[in-house]
């Protein structure tokens, strides 16, 4: 499964890690390979292994100094493409330094993110053109921190649409059994039919980025609301919000990265194509307080997410406050690697049905010698998610292209 997420750009770090030139270099994890990330002298980034190739010492200790990261073991020095540009433990007649790379991977500022290409040079694609890079910085929020468990686990939770109804309800377990008691949402933007139908029905489609899938539930007046989620792959959301002008909508979504077998790292983003974010406007993943060193949320499993049982019976349905710690909190309770030989799945399980099977198929299609699915250009990336409620006439396949690829373009245009 590595090499088949090799063949894409990979978000490795936030821009705001290595902001500066030579500032201090960040030491990286991703597809369970060790790496450092520095900014050189001139603003270009490097993407180097951890280990110098030396002695092994450690690069994080390097001094990141004139356009190179240099290990302070023994001085030898590297620039951003992994040459040894100085050695000065061996002879100044020496050439052996002309003899010595070190594993270096293109490294692109991007959004926001440090992106990573990993795979065959010969199979590099474009640079994705994700809604949150296409806009200026004051138009977005983005964070990335520690999950412990698979990534899979993290984007399964991502692409199911019909937990929303339980796992982040605000509702208490009375308000669940008795309707009567439930509040009237007026003047929401986020129609009843979430919290009054609690079993959606889907649909899902392959794209030329991924798939998409849809979610309707019956809403009044003889409509659906509909939640529609692209998947852009190989790892990223975007969450359906409110119901309004596409244009003037914030769009939040995550993309879980792969550190390990046994852990990922979670970027999250948030932007508005037409204006600067106001405060508090990103998603609430951003806020978290974090272990510096580790980027691990403070709120964990080592204290049980902060699980407050008087909240649960009174407040809402886990008694966890947080929408993105109560995730964490099923995700990870899982176990590192979900047993999923003893899963049951059902209708509403739809999208992970499908993940799963263009990732076995993408797995399968390398094993075997061939190229395997990825988008063609990094345009097919510039989609949005949709929330709306819309006649039960109209079908699905009438609606995703007028609400998803048309109405981001223009967003896109605009910014």
């Amino acid at each position: 499964m590595g090499d088949y997420l090799r063949r894409f750009w990979i978000p490795a770090l936030c821009s705001d890690e290595i902001a500066e030139p030579d500032s201090p270099p960040v030491r990286v994890k991703i597809l369970n390979e060790e790496l450092v990330a520095f900014r050189d002298t001139n603003g270009d980034v490097g993407l180097l292994d951890n280990y110098c190739p030396h002695r092994r010492a450690s690069l994080f200790f390097g001094r990141n100094e004139e356009c190179g990261l240099r290990c302070v073991y023994h001085g030898w020095k590297f620039d951003v493409n992994g040459e040894c540009v100085d050695m000065p433990s061996e002879p100044s007649e020496s050439n052996f330094k002309d003899k010595v790379k070190i594993k270096s991977y293109p490294a692109r500022d991007w959004g926001g993110f440090i992106w990573a290409y990993m795979g065959p040079v010969e199979h590099q694609p474009d640079l994705p053109e994700v809604g949150w890079a296409m806009v200026p910085d004051s138009h977005r929020k983005v964070s990335r921190r520690l999950q412990e468990n698979n990534y899979v686990q993290g984007i399964e939770g991502g692409i199911d649409s019909s937990h929303v109804s339980f796992l982040h309800s605000g509702l208490t377990p009375y308000q669940r059994d008795h309707p009567e008691a439930r509040p009237v949402r007026r003047g929401t933007m986020q129609p009843t039919a979430m919290i009054g139908d609690s079993a959606p029905r889907f649909v899902v489609q392959d794209t030329n980025y991924g798939f998409v899938y849809g979610a309707n539930r019956d809403a009044e007046n003889d409509e659906y609301y509909w939640r529609i989620t692209p998947f852009m792959m190989p790892f990223f959301t975007i969450i359906p919000g409110s119901i309004g002008n596409p244009d003037d909508l914030t769009y939040s979504g995550h993309g879980w990265i792969p550190a390990d077998d046994e852990n990922c790292w979670m970027f999250t983003y948030s932007w508005n194509a037409s204006r600067p974010l106001n405060k508090g406007e990103n998603h609430p993943a951003s806020d978290l307080e974090l272990e510096p060193r580790t980027l691990r949320a403070t709120i964990n499993k080592d204290n049980d997410y902060g699980i407050d049982r008087e909240m649960q019976r009174n407040v809402n349905f886990t008694g966890i406050a947080n929408g993105s710690v109560q995730d964490a909190g099923i995700q990870e309770g899982m176990g590192a690697i979900c047993d999923r030989t003893k899963e049951h799945l059902g209708t509403s399980d739809s999208a992970i049905i499908n993940l799963r099977r263009i990732y076995l198929r993408g797995a399968r299609e390398i094993m075997e010698g061939g190229d395997p699915f990825t988008p063609e250009k990094g345009s097919d990336y510039r989609l949005r998610s949709v929330s709306l409620l819309q006649d039960r006439g109209i079908s699905f396949n009438d609606t995703v292209p007028a609400v998803i690829n048309t109405a981001s373009v223009i967003a896109t245009e605009r910014s």
